[in-house]
Protein backbone atom coordinates (compact mmCIF):
# COMPACT_ATOMS: atom_id res chain seq x y z
CA UNK A 1 0.00 0.00 0.00
CA UNK A 2 1.30 3.59 -0.65
CA UNK A 3 0.18 5.12 2.80
CA UNK A 4 0.88 3.01 6.32
CA UNK A 5 -1.55 2.84 8.23
CA UNK A 6 0.79 0.62 10.83
CA UNK A 7 2.37 3.19 12.35
CA UNK A 8 1.85 4.13 16.11
CA UNK A 9 1.37 7.76 16.76
CA UNK A 10 1.45 9.14 20.44
CA UNK A 11 -1.16 11.70 20.32
CA UNK A 12 -0.92 12.01 24.54
CA UNK A 13 0.08 15.52 25.07
CA UNK A 14 -0.75 16.61 21.74
CA UNK A 15 -4.04 18.55 23.02
CA UNK A 16 -6.18 15.31 21.67
CA UNK A 17 -9.93 14.95 23.38
CA UNK A 18 -9.44 11.13 22.45
CA UNK A 19 -6.33 10.73 25.32
CA UNK A 20 -6.04 13.72 26.89
CA UNK A 21 -9.51 14.15 28.78
CA UNK A 22 -9.32 10.43 29.70
CA UNK A 23 -9.57 11.19 33.42
CA UNK A 24 -12.03 13.64 32.75
CA UNK A 25 -14.45 11.55 31.28
CA UNK A 26 -13.51 7.89 32.44
CA UNK A 27 -12.32 8.46 35.94
CA UNK A 28 -8.51 7.76 35.10
CA UNK A 29 -6.32 8.59 32.56
CA UNK A 30 -3.99 5.05 32.42
CA UNK A 31 -6.40 3.63 29.50
CA UNK A 32 -6.30 2.45 26.06
CA UNK A 33 -8.36 5.07 23.92
CA UNK A 34 -10.90 3.94 21.45
CA UNK A 35 -13.80 5.99 21.69
CA UNK A 36 -14.81 9.36 20.14
CA UNK A 37 -14.77 9.38 16.28
CA UNK A 38 -11.65 10.72 15.03
CA UNK A 39 -8.88 8.13 13.29
CA UNK A 40 -5.43 6.86 14.99
CA UNK A 41 -4.18 7.28 11.28
CA UNK A 42 -1.97 10.42 10.33
CA UNK A 43 -3.96 12.74 8.35
CA UNK A 44 -3.03 12.31 4.68
CA UNK A 45 0.13 13.90 3.47
CA UNK A 46 -1.43 15.77 1.12
CA UNK A 47 -3.57 17.88 3.27
CA UNK A 48 -0.22 18.35 5.57
CA UNK A 49 1.74 19.70 2.88
CA UNK A 50 -1.08 21.84 1.57
CA UNK A 51 -1.38 23.18 4.99
CA UNK A 52 2.53 23.88 4.99
CA UNK A 53 2.46 25.30 1.88
CA UNK A 54 -0.30 28.00 2.65
CA UNK A 55 1.75 28.17 6.26
CA UNK A 56 4.96 29.87 3.90
CA UNK A 57 3.30 32.91 3.60
CA UNK A 58 4.02 34.81 6.06
CA UNK A 59 0.28 36.81 6.49
CA UNK A 60 -2.99 35.66 7.80
CA UNK A 61 -5.49 38.36 7.09
CA UNK A 62 -9.32 38.02 5.26
CA UNK A 63 -9.14 35.27 3.42
CA UNK A 64 -12.09 34.26 0.84
CA UNK A 65 -13.31 31.39 -0.79
CA UNK A 66 -11.34 29.46 -3.18
CA UNK A 67 -12.93 29.48 -7.02
CA UNK A 68 -11.92 25.39 -6.58
CA UNK A 69 -13.85 24.80 -3.00
CA UNK A 70 -17.61 23.92 -4.61
CA UNK A 71 -16.43 23.08 -8.09
CA UNK A 72 -14.19 20.46 -5.57
CA UNK A 73 -17.50 19.51 -3.75
CA UNK A 74 -19.86 19.23 -6.60
CA UNK A 75 -17.66 16.53 -8.37
CA UNK A 76 -17.18 14.76 -5.43
CA UNK A 77 -20.17 14.28 -4.45
CA UNK A 78 -21.46 13.10 -7.95
CA UNK A 79 -18.50 11.01 -8.33
CA UNK A 80 -19.30 9.24 -4.84
CA UNK A 81 -23.25 9.21 -4.63
CA UNK A 82 -24.18 10.16 -7.78
CA UNK A 83 -25.72 13.42 -6.25
CA UNK A 84 -26.07 16.20 -8.87
CA UNK A 85 -25.36 19.67 -6.61
CA UNK A 86 -25.83 23.31 -7.67
CA UNK A 87 -23.49 25.32 -6.90
CA UNK A 88 -25.57 27.75 -4.70
CA UNK A 89 -27.18 25.28 -2.89
CA UNK A 90 -23.56 25.02 -0.85
CA UNK A 91 -22.61 26.86 2.56
CA UNK A 92 -20.05 26.36 5.07
CA UNK A 93 -20.92 25.36 8.43
CA UNK A 94 -19.56 25.85 11.32
CA UNK A 95 -19.42 22.52 12.46
CA UNK A 96 -22.27 19.67 12.19
CA UNK A 97 -24.04 19.75 15.45
CA UNK A 98 -23.56 23.84 15.90
CA UNK A 99 -25.27 23.24 12.16
CA UNK A 100 -28.18 21.34 14.27
CA UNK A 101 -28.40 23.99 16.37
CA UNK A 102 -28.41 26.57 14.25
CA UNK A 103 -31.62 24.63 12.24
CA UNK A 104 -33.39 23.89 14.99
CA UNK A 105 -33.01 27.81 16.18
CA UNK A 106 -33.99 29.09 12.65
CA UNK A 107 -37.00 26.94 12.03
CA UNK A 108 -38.58 25.76 15.43
CA UNK A 109 -39.54 27.66 18.52
CA UNK A 110 -38.82 26.61 22.46
CA UNK A 111 -41.71 23.45 23.35
CA UNK A 112 -41.51 22.27 19.44
CA UNK A 113 -40.74 18.81 18.74
CA UNK A 114 -37.17 17.41 17.45
CA UNK A 115 -37.22 13.68 16.10
CA UNK A 116 -34.67 11.20 16.95
CA UNK A 117 -33.80 7.73 16.60
CA UNK A 118 -32.48 5.87 18.87
CA UNK A 119 -29.90 4.37 19.64
CA UNK A 120 -28.32 7.40 18.21
CA UNK A 121 -25.63 9.85 17.85
CA UNK A 122 -25.82 11.97 21.48
CA UNK A 123 -25.58 15.15 20.78
CA UNK A 124 -28.72 15.24 18.57
CA UNK A 125 -30.89 14.59 22.01
CA UNK A 126 -28.30 16.87 23.87
CA UNK A 127 -28.63 19.51 21.20
CA UNK A 128 -32.21 19.82 21.41
CA UNK A 129 -32.98 19.57 24.70
CA UNK A 130 -30.48 22.52 26.20
CA UNK A 131 -32.63 24.66 23.36
CA UNK A 132 -35.85 23.89 25.30
CA UNK A 133 -37.05 22.08 22.70
CA UNK A 134 -39.42 18.39 23.14
CA UNK A 135 -37.69 15.58 22.08
CA UNK A 136 -39.44 12.66 20.63
CA UNK A 137 -37.85 9.51 20.96
CA UNK A 138 -38.49 7.22 17.70
CA UNK A 139 -36.43 4.14 18.43
CA UNK A 140 -34.87 2.02 15.89
CA UNK A 141 -36.73 -1.58 15.56
CA UNK A 142 -33.98 -4.18 16.06
CA UNK A 143 -34.31 -7.69 14.67
CA UNK A 144 -31.67 -10.28 14.23
CA UNK A 145 -28.81 -7.25 14.59
CA UNK A 146 -30.02 -5.09 12.09
CA UNK A 147 -31.89 -1.52 13.01
CA UNK A 148 -35.15 -0.39 10.96
CA UNK A 149 -37.27 3.12 11.37
CA UNK A 150 -40.10 2.41 12.80
CA UNK A 151 -42.65 4.03 10.33
CA UNK A 152 -45.60 2.89 12.32
CA UNK A 153 -44.86 5.19 15.69
CA UNK A 154 -43.74 7.72 13.13
CA UNK A 155 -47.42 7.80 11.11
CA UNK A 156 -49.09 7.88 14.25
CA UNK A 157 -48.10 11.74 15.62
CA UNK A 158 -50.80 13.47 16.62
CA UNK A 159 -48.94 16.54 16.00
CA UNK A 160 -47.16 18.11 13.01
CA UNK A 161 -44.54 20.20 12.48
CA UNK A 162 -40.88 20.50 13.93
CA UNK A 163 -37.67 18.70 12.67
CA UNK A 164 -36.43 15.32 12.44
CA UNK A 165 -32.45 14.75 12.59
CA UNK A 166 -31.54 11.31 10.40
CA UNK A 167 -28.31 9.96 10.86
CA UNK A 168 -27.59 9.08 7.57
CA UNK A 169 -25.09 6.21 8.27
CA UNK A 170 -26.49 5.90 11.52
CA UNK A 171 -24.62 6.08 13.78
CA UNK A 172 -23.61 3.96 16.17
CA UNK A 173 -24.54 1.32 13.96
CA UNK A 174 -23.50 1.90 10.68
CA UNK A 175 -26.86 1.37 8.78
CA UNK A 176 -27.21 2.69 5.39
CA UNK A 177 -30.78 3.56 5.05
CA UNK A 178 -32.20 2.18 1.59
CA UNK A 179 -33.67 4.09 -1.06
CA UNK A 180 -36.94 2.69 -0.53
CA UNK A 181 -36.69 3.38 3.50
CA UNK A 182 -35.35 7.35 2.51
CA UNK A 183 -38.22 7.54 0.49
CA UNK A 184 -40.62 6.44 3.04
CA UNK A 185 -39.56 8.75 5.69
CA UNK A 186 -39.54 11.65 3.30
CA UNK A 187 -43.09 11.15 2.61
CA UNK A 188 -44.30 10.88 5.92
CA UNK A 189 -42.38 13.98 7.39
CA UNK A 190 -43.57 15.94 4.16
CA UNK A 191 -47.02 15.53 4.83
CA UNK A 192 -46.46 16.25 8.63
CA UNK A 193 -44.64 19.38 7.37
CA UNK A 194 -41.64 18.05 9.80
CA UNK A 195 -37.93 19.66 8.11
CA UNK A 196 -35.13 16.95 8.07
CA UNK A 197 -31.74 17.50 9.08
CA UNK A 198 -29.63 14.72 7.18
CA UNK A 199 -26.68 14.53 8.90
CA UNK A 200 -24.62 12.49 6.33
CA UNK A 201 -20.98 12.72 7.72
CA UNK A 202 -19.82 9.15 7.81
CA UNK A 203 -21.01 9.30 3.92
CA UNK A 204 -17.99 8.69 2.34
CA UNK A 205 -17.23 5.25 4.54
CA UNK A 206 -19.47 2.83 2.89
CA UNK A 207 -17.77 -0.16 3.56
CA UNK A 208 -17.73 -3.90 1.48
CA UNK A 209 -19.28 -1.96 -1.84
CA UNK A 210 -22.23 -0.69 0.04
CA UNK A 211 -23.44 2.49 -1.04
CA UNK A 212 -24.80 5.81 0.44
CA UNK A 213 -27.42 7.28 -0.65
CA UNK A 214 -27.72 11.45 -0.14
CA UNK A 215 -31.44 11.71 1.41
CA UNK A 216 -32.10 14.28 -1.23
CA UNK A 217 -31.48 12.51 -4.11
CA UNK A 218 -34.87 9.81 -3.22
CA UNK A 219 -37.30 12.46 -4.55
CA UNK A 220 -39.00 15.34 -4.46
CA UNK A 221 -40.35 15.62 -0.80
CA UNK A 222 -37.13 14.90 0.23
CA UNK A 223 -35.26 17.28 -1.80
CA UNK A 224 -38.01 19.67 -1.15
CA UNK A 225 -38.02 19.11 2.51
CA UNK A 226 -34.45 18.83 4.10
CA UNK A 227 -31.40 20.39 4.79
CA UNK A 228 -28.15 18.49 4.27
CA UNK A 229 -24.42 18.47 6.63
CA UNK A 230 -21.41 16.62 4.55
CA UNK A 231 -17.73 17.15 5.49
CA UNK A 232 -14.57 15.64 4.74
CA UNK A 233 -13.51 15.28 8.49
CA UNK A 234 -14.27 11.87 9.47
CA UNK A 235 -12.66 9.98 6.09
CA UNK A 236 -9.50 12.27 5.91
CA UNK A 237 -9.12 12.49 9.56
CA UNK A 238 -9.32 16.34 10.13
CA UNK A 239 -12.21 16.70 12.82
CA UNK A 240 -10.30 19.64 14.60
CA UNK A 241 -9.76 21.82 11.30
CA UNK A 242 -13.62 22.88 11.11
CA UNK A 243 -14.42 21.60 7.48
CA UNK A 244 -18.65 21.02 7.45
CA UNK A 245 -20.79 22.57 4.96
CA UNK A 246 -24.23 21.98 4.20
CA UNK A 247 -26.50 21.35 1.13
CA UNK A 248 -30.11 22.58 0.88
CA UNK A 249 -31.92 22.44 -2.72
CA UNK A 250 -34.98 24.34 -1.70
CA UNK A 251 -35.03 28.06 -2.37
CA UNK A 252 -37.63 28.98 0.52
CA UNK A 253 -35.62 26.88 3.46
CA UNK A 254 -32.30 27.78 1.76
CA UNK A 255 -32.95 31.29 2.05
CA UNK A 256 -34.12 31.46 5.30
CA UNK A 257 -31.18 29.51 6.71
CA UNK A 258 -28.13 31.06 4.60
CA UNK A 259 -29.84 34.14 5.09
CA UNK A 260 -29.36 33.38 8.85
CA UNK A 261 -26.22 32.25 8.91
CA UNK A 262 -25.08 35.32 6.65
CA UNK A 263 -26.56 37.47 9.19
CA UNK A 264 -24.21 36.11 12.10
CA UNK A 265 -21.17 35.90 10.08
CA UNK A 266 -21.55 31.24 10.03
CA UNK A 267 -20.84 30.99 6.64
CA UNK A 268 -17.36 31.58 5.99
CA UNK A 269 -14.94 29.38 6.54
CA UNK A 270 -11.18 30.31 8.31
CA UNK A 271 -8.61 29.78 5.92
CA UNK A 272 -7.48 26.32 6.87
CA UNK A 273 -10.58 24.87 6.11
CA UNK A 274 -11.08 25.84 2.65
CA UNK A 275 -6.96 24.24 2.19
CA UNK A 276 -7.73 21.11 3.76
CA UNK A 277 -11.36 20.48 2.28
CA UNK A 278 -9.86 21.07 -1.36
CA UNK A 279 -7.02 19.24 -0.87
CA UNK A 280 -8.66 15.93 0.57
CA UNK A 281 -11.29 16.35 -2.45
CA UNK A 282 -8.95 17.29 -5.17
CA UNK A 283 -6.03 14.58 -3.88
CA UNK A 284 -7.71 11.90 -1.93
CA UNK A 285 -8.96 9.07 -3.45
CA UNK A 286 -6.30 6.53 -3.27
CA UNK A 287 -5.72 7.44 0.07
CA UNK A 288 -9.48 6.84 0.97
CA UNK A 289 -9.27 3.95 -1.02
CA UNK A 290 -6.47 2.31 0.90
CA UNK A 291 -7.52 3.65 4.41
CA UNK A 292 -11.36 1.38 4.05
CA UNK A 293 -9.51 -1.35 2.85
CA UNK A 294 -7.90 -1.04 6.30
CA UNK A 295 -10.76 -0.41 7.88
CA UNK A 296 -13.02 -3.65 6.66
CA UNK A 297 -9.76 -5.83 7.94
CA UNK A 298 -9.82 -4.35 11.66
CA UNK A 299 -13.55 -4.83 11.73
CA UNK A 300 -13.07 -8.49 10.46
CA UNK A 301 -10.33 -8.64 12.93
CA UNK A 302 -12.24 -7.75 15.85
CA UNK A 303 -16.00 -9.99 14.55
CA UNK A 304 -13.01 -13.11 14.30
CA UNK A 305 -11.93 -12.13 17.99
CA UNK A 306 -14.86 -11.35 19.62
CA UNK A 307 -16.02 -15.43 17.62
CA UNK A 308 -13.02 -17.21 19.45
CA UNK A 309 -12.35 -15.59 22.74
CA UNK A 310 -14.88 -13.12 23.82
CA UNK A 311 -17.93 -15.16 24.65
CA UNK A 312 -21.12 -12.95 25.26
CA UNK A 313 -19.76 -10.33 22.81
CA UNK A 314 -21.24 -9.64 19.23
CA UNK A 315 -19.36 -7.45 16.93
CA UNK A 316 -21.91 -5.89 14.66
CA UNK A 317 -20.71 -5.27 11.09
CA UNK A 318 -21.24 -1.83 10.26
CA UNK A 319 -22.05 -1.05 6.44
CA UNK A 320 -20.57 1.97 6.74
CA UNK A 321 -17.78 3.74 9.58
CA UNK A 322 -15.17 2.76 11.75
CA UNK A 323 -17.42 2.56 14.36
CA UNK A 324 -18.40 -1.18 15.76
CA UNK A 325 -21.68 -1.76 17.24
CA UNK A 326 -20.76 -4.79 20.12
CA UNK A 327 -23.51 -6.37 21.71
CA UNK A 328 -22.67 -7.59 25.70
CA UNK A 329 -25.90 -8.58 26.55
CA UNK A 330 -25.00 -12.00 26.67
CA UNK A 331 -22.42 -10.92 29.46
CA UNK A 332 -25.74 -10.32 32.00
CA UNK A 333 -24.26 -7.33 33.37
CA UNK A 334 -25.85 -3.95 34.09
CA UNK A 335 -24.59 -1.06 32.52
CA UNK A 336 -23.16 0.18 35.74
CA UNK A 337 -21.22 -3.21 35.51
CA UNK A 338 -20.43 -3.22 32.06
CA UNK A 339 -18.63 0.08 31.88
CA UNK A 340 -16.73 -0.74 35.11
CA UNK A 341 -15.49 -3.95 33.40
CA UNK A 342 -14.12 -2.12 29.99
CA UNK A 343 -13.10 0.94 32.11
CA UNK A 344 -11.64 -0.43 35.42
CA UNK A 345 -11.29 -3.96 34.94
CA UNK A 346 -9.85 -3.89 30.73
CA UNK A 347 -8.66 -0.69 31.12
CA UNK A 348 -9.57 0.56 27.84
CA UNK A 349 -12.11 3.95 26.63
CA UNK A 350 -15.13 2.87 24.59
CA UNK A 351 -18.04 4.50 24.26
CA UNK A 352 -21.38 3.56 26.77
CA UNK A 353 -23.98 2.46 25.15
CA UNK A 354 -26.08 4.13 26.90
CA UNK A 355 -25.24 7.65 26.04
CA UNK A 356 -27.03 6.67 22.37
CA UNK A 357 -30.28 6.45 24.61
CA UNK A 358 -31.84 3.87 26.44
CA UNK A 359 -31.58 1.31 23.44
CA UNK A 360 -28.23 1.54 23.74
CA UNK A 361 -28.07 -0.51 27.00
CA UNK A 362 -25.91 -3.66 26.81
CA UNK A 363 -23.66 -2.08 24.01
CA UNK A 364 -20.56 -0.73 23.65
CA UNK A 365 -19.35 1.40 20.61
CA UNK A 366 -15.54 0.40 19.62
CA UNK A 367 -13.46 2.46 17.26
CA UNK A 368 -11.59 0.36 15.21
CA UNK A 369 -9.34 3.11 13.12
CA UNK A 370 -6.24 2.73 14.61
CA UNK A 371 -3.21 0.43 13.55
CA UNK A 372 -3.81 -3.32 14.29
CA UNK A 373 -1.31 -3.67 16.78
CA UNK A 374 -2.87 -1.12 18.91
CA UNK A 375 -6.78 -2.44 18.17
CA UNK A 376 -4.90 -6.27 19.18
CA UNK A 377 -4.01 -4.88 22.12
CA UNK A 378 -7.50 -3.40 23.12
CA UNK A 379 -9.26 -6.68 22.09
CA UNK A 380 -6.60 -8.57 24.55
CA UNK A 381 -7.48 -6.42 27.07
CA UNK A 382 -10.84 -6.81 27.11
CA UNK A 383 -10.09 -10.63 27.05
CA UNK A 384 -8.12 -10.67 30.20
CA UNK A 385 -10.94 -8.75 31.83
CA UNK A 386 -13.85 -11.30 30.98
CA UNK A 387 -11.76 -14.07 31.78
CA UNK A 388 -10.53 -12.88 35.33
CA UNK A 389 -14.65 -11.64 35.86
CA UNK A 390 -15.47 -15.38 34.73
CA UNK A 391 -13.26 -16.73 37.51
CA UNK A 392 -14.29 -14.78 40.54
Amino acid sequence: MKYNFDEVIERRGSGALKTDRLKERFGRDDLLAAWVADMDFATPPFIIEALKKRLQHPIFGYGVEPDEYRPLIIAWEKELHDWNIDSEWISFIPGIVKGIGFVINVFTKPGDDVFIMPPVYHPFRITAELNSRNVVNMPLIEKDGNYYMDFEKLEGIKTEGGVLILSNPHNPDGRIWLREELETLAKICKRKNILVISDEIHADMALWGNQHVPFPTVSEEARENSITFCAPSKVFNIPGIVSSFAVVPNPEIRDKFYGWLKANELNEAPEFSYVATCAAYKEGREWRQQMLQYIEKNIMEVEEFCRKELPGIKALRPEASFLVWLDCRDLGLSQEKLVDLFVNKAKVALNDGAMFGDEGEGFMRLNVAMPKKQLMEVMERIKRALHENHSR
